[in-house]
């Protein structure tokens, strides 16, 4: 940065993409430098501002990791001047190849959350595709347990759900971006929906932080605290949490039995420029949530409690290097160690079961990244090296509710090696308005069974300026390998003394092919509409099941699936004092028998390989909406309204369809939200408020309080139906919640 002269200036900085949604403000150092860390691909336009001197705006596009340098010169400001800038020039990219949902720090702060831990979740869930099943777990077009999370680079394959793994605390996320189609190679193992999360990195000189603290319905309370210190090329934060609840888990009974749930954690980042090439990043982290398992009536009544505990400790080291202009060298090692217990007091019906069961997970990754005139390829391999280790315990208590052979005491314990390496190549070719994303993934994988995938993927799109109308269609192969949880245990020939009759059959990784189509286009300068259809074909489809009455679930296969839909949203960043979005979903989801993959006993285990019956997918939810309108009530106060439905998801009664024991099991108002004719869970929506207000609002001090209030009908809203001990939950009824932050 500088001015006509050539001298440096210290200038203000406004970065702003209103397809990421995202805003920083910063300002150059003394030498007239800024470099903004970690921009998600896309459009952005950057503005710069000095006392007595003209403003600058242009727009810039980041399309690769490799660094994008902006030169701004500043000429001196005549009497009057007027620069006019167009929101409508960051709303579409043009070089963008399918479709990219990205949520930014606004969304992200002033979203409470419905449940403690599920704060990034919901917002996650609020995007065209997705949708919850109990307990918090995300569904993508369809998909079980498929959801890969990304973390500042480093991939998750776990389930990440509230009743697997400790929460992502929102205070630690600047923005995240959604996929589900169009992924680049280098994405692989879990493919229904990619989720990638960054962590602020851009942090002036000096000391900042920040504080919240909170609470609400159900005995809700939650505090969190940063810090972060530059100095110079070095960068020091660190934060930590705590929340508690009543109601932790989604209940399968309207009254919330033994449901409290508590965690908390913190993370410790460093970073440092060691050159103007050269960075690296390390950052540790360890984090805790213990919870009661919710009881169902009879399980209440004869005085149950279970208690479920996940641990999980992480290091991260990350270095990068820029070698020339156009090439960017990175490499990547994490080691992740994660562990999960269960706990069930004698009285527990009919099983007293209990576990201990973890990993321990090293990752590396090295890639290069190189801009050659229209060309962004990127080169890498990683690779994933696990010890993982199972133990299960169990005395049947309620004998009479299991089946006969069912042995009275079991007794499980493995251990194994986790062996996953991949590689890929990809390029993404841009030429007048056709863009081209081309990219071959090979992936090994041994673990139960030892095999390897080639995955090509190919997204093609076309920018026509004159309607401002971008065009995509996107290929995706995948290769998606089995949940880990509880995989050793649904392979294990331990498990064929559980009943006479055992069918076990090896987990196989899933592949499928992913197809998409669809539209962007801006209108008024302000608004945008995304509309898509999609459709996914499975072999080996992933799904899970449970064992006995334990609650341990652990992946099944079936031999194929097909799930296809159609999605639109209208998204409107801002327009005046107001923003807001409208998402819509249709899609139907069909899998089709024999199983091909997992454990099955005794009446299972004879009707698994003979049934080529098709059925609904258990997220086959035909209709999905969800819509939010935020306005902006003067220079420090805003509220917001948002409203959700969905046409329910299928209601699998099984054995257990007696309306009579069904009724003393849940109650009238549980089973009155049932068609059973229809085998489908009756309709569910919900209304809800937030707003917040500026306290205090002094050069970077600010105080600001936030409030919500969820389901405001007090609408009874069933989310899963199905057997007696699984596959039952009930959502929150109305709640409210309040926030006090602090930032300086």
């Amino acid at each position: 940065m500088h001015d006509a002269a050539g001298g440096a200036l210290v200038a203000a900085i406004d970065v702003t993409s209103d397809i990421n949604q995202l805003h920083r403000n910063a300002s150059t150092d003394a030498s007239g430098h800024y470099a903004a860390q970690d921009l998600p691909f896309g459009l952005y336009r950057i503005r710069v501002s000095h006392l007595g001197f003209q403003t600058s705006t242009q727009v810039f596009r980041i399309g690769s990791e490799v660094p994008v340098y902006v030169t701004v010169t500043l000429g001196v400001a005549p009497i009057q001047t007027t620069v006019e800038v167009t929101d409508s020039a960051t709303l579409v990219d043009p070089d963008r190849t399918s479709t990219v949902n990205s949520i930014g720090l606004q969304s992200i702060s002033e979203h409470l959350g419905s449940q403690p831990g599920r704060g990034l979740l919901d917002l996650i869930n609020a995007q065209p595709g997705w949708l919850y099943e109990a307990n918090g777990v995300l569904h993508p077009r369809g998909s079980e347990y498929d959801v890969q999370f990304v973390v500042d680079g480093v991939p998750l394959n776990d389930n990440r759900s509230p009743a697997f793994a400790p929460n992502f605390e929102s205070e630690d996320v600047e923005s995240m971006r959604v996929f589900t189609a169009g992924y680049p190679a280098e994405y692989g193992r879990k493919l229904g929906g990619v989720v990638e999360l960054s962590s602020p990195k851009d942090a002036n000189d000096g000391l900042h932080g920040g504080a919240a603290i909170g609470g609400g319905s159900f005995g809700s309370a939650n505090a969190y605290a940063g810090l972060s210190y530059g100095r110079g090329p070095n960068r020091l934060s660190a934060s930590g949490y705590g929340t508690h609840t009543d109601r932790y888990l989604d209940p399968p009974v309207l009254d919330n039995f033994t449901n409290r749930g508590s965690s908390g954690g913190g993370t410790l980042a460093y970073s440092r420029d060691l050159s103007s090439r050269d960075r690296i990043r390390v950052k540790v982290s360890r984090s805790r949530v213990g919870f009661e398992v919710p009881s169902q009536l009879v399980q209440e009544n004869a005085g149950q409690r279970q208690d479920r505990t996940n641990r999980e400790t992480s290091g991260v080291v990350f270095y990068q290097r820029v070698v020339s202009p156009s090439l960017l060298f990175e490499a990547q090692g994490s080691l992740r160690d994660e562990s999960a217990s269960l706990w069930s007091n004698s009285r527990s019906t009919p099983i007293v079961a209990a576990q201990q069961r973890g990993f321990r997970e090293g990752y590396a990754r090295a890639g290069l990244a190189w801009h050659e005139g229209r060309h962004d390829l990127k080169f890498g391999v990683d690779g994933i090296f696990s010890s993982i280790h199972e133990a299960l315990q169990y005395t049947v208590t309620g004998q009479s509710q299991l089946d006969p052979d069912t042995p009275g005491r079991f007794r499980f314990a493995d251990a194994r090696q986790d062996r996953e390496q991949s590689a890929f190549l990809q390029d993404s070719f841009h030429a007048r308005n056709w863009n081209l994303g081309v990219g071959i993934r090979v992936d090994r994988y041994r673990l139960v069974t030892n095999t390897s995938a080639w995955s090509p993927r190919l997204a093609v799109s076309r920018y026509l300026p004159s309607l401002g109308l971008l065009a995509h269609a996107a290929y995706d192969r995948a290769f998606q390998t089995p949940a880990i949880e509880n995989l050793l245990l649904a392979s294990s020939p331990a498990a064929d003394v559980l009943n006479d009759t055992v069918l076990r059959l090896p987990v196989r990784p899933s592949r499928a092919n992913f197809y998409e189509a669809g539209l962007a286009r801006a209108f008024f300068g302000h608004l945008r509409l995304d509309a898509n259809v999609f459709r996914r074909d499975f072999r080996d489809y992933g799904d899970d099941d449970v064992l006995l009455n334990t609650g341990v679930s652990f992946p099944i296969n079936f031999a194929s699936a097909r799930i296809r839909g159609e999605e639109i949203k209208i998204e409107i960043p801002r327009w005046g004092r107001f923003s807001g979005f409208l998402g819509y979903s249709n899609q139907i989801g069909i899998a089709q028998g024999p199983v091909t993959g997992g454990l099955f006993l005794g009446d299972a285990a004879h009707a698994a390989l003979g049934d080529n019956a098709r059925f609904f997918v258990s997220q086959d939810q035909r209709n999905t909406a969800r819509a939010r309108v935020r306005a902006q009530l003067g220079r420090r106060a805003w509220a917001a309204v948002s409203a959700s439905y969905g046409s329910g998801l299928p209601a699998d009664l099984g054995e257990n369809a007696g309306l009579s024991f069904l009724l003393a099991q849940y109650g009238p108002r549980v089973l009155s939200r049932v068609n059973f004719s229809r085998q489908r869970v009756r309709p569910s929506y919900s209304l809800d408020l937030a707003g917040g207000v500026e306290l205090l609002r002094r050069d970077r001090t600010a105080i600001v309080l936030d409030a919500e209030a969820t389901n405001l009908t007090n609408h009874v809203n069933v989310i899963n139906f199905a057997s007696l001990f699984s596959g039952t939950a009930i959502g929150a009824p109305r709640s409210a919640g309040i926030q006090l932050k602090f930032q300086f």
